[in-house]
């Protein structure tokens, strides 16, 4: 295996965090994906292989026409927009999956988003 390659080596952390925790039915798993145009989130239960909410920088309403925003910013909206829906399940503690990225930058800004809306890992 190529260690080199960045891919593989998130793929090594994230199996390595997973191992470590997982989402019930009352603290569900925040999982985020960044990819390099845009931003996903989760909430899952794994105990029901469910997705109970999910938001992304896709959805609408988070990047507008014409926005010249950062990634960031776009980052911010989705941790926002996916601690609402989250909330209006019920859901308020959640675990958070920062997928084998680093924890800084767009993953950062979703989760620091997330916390002041109101979600509490």
């Amino acid at each position: 295996m190529a260690r080199n390659n960045p891919t593989v080596m998130r793929k090594i952390r994230h199996q390595r965090v997973r191992r470590k925790i997982h989402g019930t039915a009352a603290r569900p798993r925040l999982a985020v994906y960044r990819s390099l145009q845009h931003i996903y989130a989760q909430v899952i239960d794994d105990d029901r292989q469910h997705t109970m909410v999910s938001a992304s920088t896709l959805d609408a309403g988070v990047i507008g026409e014409g926005d010249k925003n950062s990634k960031t910013d776009a980052a911010r909206r989705v941790g926002e927009l996916v601690a609402q829906r989250a909330l209006d399940q019920g859901v308020k503690q959640v675990v958070f999956d920062r997928g084998g990225f680093m924890y800084h930058g767009r993953v950062r800004a979703l989760a620091d988003e997330a916390r002041k809306a109101g979600l509490v890992f």
